[in-house]
């Protein structure tokens, strides 16, 4: 079992997090010629990369291809393949920034999901910091939701991002009970070997022949997925699932800054205020990171 370390948890974190916008970004763009079961595969196998070379170096090769546990697996496996065609129908239909807006809806869900299933129990300042970034969740997708985006296809992004958020609740907290047993990066090959599996299977309904481009944006995200992936991992092993909950809304920063250096997204004062909101919500968790632990239950 992981030592638990919030410091370095938080690192973890935010370093997975500009990883992860940037693979967002590199989706948006290969979803507007590849459909989502061919990015899927192209995502999940390319990681098998990083991650293989991860455990390697770690010597945890051996150990990770073992587990008593294979049914955690598969359900966390197919949970985490829901979250990634749900998470890809969405950046298909809106930018990166409002998709990854949507995708924090998670955090909120898992905090209920952790109280129920994983039995922990945040102080009131998690509750505080977590109320903050969903109200500037609120704030940035004011616009999109009464808007003429809608007729845009946008209601199918944040139906598709609303779905993801709900699967991505219960996938959280299956995996935080994995890093009990089983090493972060194990979990993480069991994901992308499933997510292979089922994405390949849609090759049946037809892919697209890609380019040179296409080709190498869903390469890219593969390898940034993977490295990302494993970072989430090691950051659920060492904290609480309360605490990065309410510390991952700082990922609505990157998807911005993506937002602006690749797709030209201006932002309006919805967009600023809102996250604004969200960082001041993530220092108010970090500010108080020593009193995030979880407190365990009495067994009764």
């Amino acid at each position: 079992m992981t030592k638990s370390n919030p410091t370095v948890a938080l690192w973890l974190a935010t370093f997975s997090l500009i990883v992860m916008a940037a693979m967002s970004a590199a989706i948006h763009e290969a979803a507007k010629v590849a459909p989502v079961g061919q990015l899927v595969f192209w995502r999940s196998f390319v990681a098998l990369l990083p991650i293989i070379i991860y455990m390697a170096v770690r010597g945890q090769l051996r150990a990770s291809l073992r587990t008593r546990y294979p049914h955690k697996h598969l359900i966390r496996g197919l949970l985490g393949c829901a979250v990634m065609f749900f998470s890809f129908i969405s950046l298909a239909y809106l930018s990166v920034g409002l998709a990854t807006a949507l995708s924090y809806l998670a955090p909120i869900l898992s905090i209920l999901a952790a109280i129920v299933f994983l039995r922990e129990r945040p102080r009131a300042l998690i509750f505080v910091g977590v109320a903050l970034g969903f109200g500037g969740i609120l704030l940035m997708l004011y616009p999109t939701l009464v808007g003429a985006e809608l007729r845009d296809g946008a209601l199918i992004g944040v139906a598709a991002g609303i779905a993801m958020a709900a699967t991505n609740a219960l996938s959280r907290v299956q995996v935080k009970d994995l890093t009990r047993t089983d090493p972060p990066a194990s979990i993480a090959l069991s994901f992308a070997v499933i997510c292979s599996i089922v994405g390949l299977g849609t090759v049946i309904f037809g892919w697209a022949d890609l380019d040179v481009r296409a080709f190498a944006l869903l390469a890219g995200a593969g390898l940034l997925g993977g490295v990302g992936h494993v970072l989430m991992m090691e950051a659920v092993a060492r904290a609480p699932v309360s605490l990065l909950a309410a510390y991952e809304y700082t990922g609505i920063v990157w998807a911005f800054l993506f937002d602006i250096a690749l797709l030209g997204v201006a932002l309006n004062r919805w967009a600023v205020s809102g996250a604004l909101v969200v960082v001041g919500a993530a220092v108010l968790v970090a500010y108080g990171q020593g009193r995030f632990s979880a407190r365990p239950v009495p067994a009764e």
